[in-house]
């Protein structure tokens, strides 16, 4: 191929894709919710490196403009609502509604800040209006008193399932093992990470390797500060399920190339076996999920008896994510 056939091709494959901002106005849609529908799949946008926005196909652009309903159809898919605008769909009081979301029978989609920079939970209406179809007992009868019960607790779950959400979902669009390592990674603090990855030039590849998402990444300082404190993992139990993933995760990508580190190249190394898919996060027990599934809890004294243990995870991989030494017996 000629230089210039090269540079014909190279223009033609430009033309064939799209940036977000553009496809975001071809599609009749707001930026946020571009970003929203790009997040939940109902966009398909083509794999990016790090820090680049993604691109949209035209030909998913004229497959969504010839879907049934468009555009109508498109917003409604994305269409939030807050705490007000939520409980006035479900005909429910605010503290009925914040109680159902902080126990996790509805899990926020995003998140934004009001004036007085407090985060303000947003919900798929979709999922609202199923929820209620779903589980009327739950919107307009008596709590049940283990519900009552977990409230009084103070139990709050909408952070944590915002994250295993937003995790869930970058990890369905990423194939590379240390990308999905790093997705783990981003939900421990830096001496949680220093405890699981010991080594600086791995940990300094996750920061590299950690796919930006597409969603939920505010323009203001506020914005920006607000989703790094969210993102981290804040209850013992999650903090402990996202170690033993990443461990799983960080096993099957060394297999598969090491961290790059000075006067190496790690594209010499072959490849070898595929990653292991991490773990499926517990939630509460016997409490409706916004999926419409019940789910049964599982401790930190539980995770080694579980799909981990099938994996031959053990001992061995508590002494790799720093909670036993290795020269401890079990009691």
């Amino acid at each position: 191929m000629t230089v210039t056939e090269a540079g014909r091709a190279l223009a033609a494959g430009n033309a064939a894709r799209v940036s977000a901002g553009r496809a975001a106005q071809e599609l009749a849609l707001r930026r946020g919710d571009f970003d929203l529908a790009v997040h939940l799949g109902l966009i398909r946008a083509e794999p990016v490196a790090c820090g680049v926005r993604p691109r949209i196909r035209r030909e998913e652009i004229d497959r969504l403009r010839a879907l049934p309903g468009f555009p109508e159809s498109l917003r409604e898919q994305v269409r939030t609502a807050g705490t007000a605008e939520g409980a006035t769909l479900l005909g429910v009081g605010t503290s009925r509604f914040t109680g159902l979301a902080r126990l996790g029978c509805i899990s926020p989609v995003a998140f934004c800040l009001n004036r007085y920079r407090t985060v303000v939970w947003l919900y798929l209406v979709d999922e609202l209006l199923a929820f209620a179809a779903r589980e009327p007992h739950l919107v307009a009868g008596k709590s049940p008193v283990g519900m009552r019960t977990m409230l009084e607790a103070g139990t709050d779950r909408r952070a944590r399932n915002w994250r295993s959400r937003r995790v869930d979902r970058l990890l369905n669009r990423t194939e590379d093992p240390w990308g999905r390592a790093a997705l783990q990674a981003t939900a421990l603090d830096p001496v949680q990470l220093a405890e699981v990855v010991d080594d600086p030039y791995e940990r300094a590849y996750l920061a590299r390797m950690a796919p930006d998402s597409a969603f939920g990444r505010p323009a203001s300082v506020s914005g920006r500060e607000a989703m790094a404190r969210m993102i981290l993992a804040d209850d013992p139990d999650e903090i402990l399920w996202r170690r033993v993933n990443l461990t799983l995760e960080l096993e099957q990508a060394r297999q598969v190339r090491s961290a790059p580190r000075p006067g190496c190249d790690p594209a010499l190394r072959p490849h070898r076996a595929g990653p292991v898919r991490s773990l499926p996060e517990a939630t509460a027990r016997d409490v409706p999920t916004s999926d419409g599934h019940r789910s049964a809890s599982r401790g930190p004294g539980r995770a080694s008896r579980g799909p981990a243990a099938r994996l031959g995870v053990g001992r061995g991989l508590l002494v790799r994510i720093g909670l036993r030494g290795p020269g401890r017996r079990a009691r």
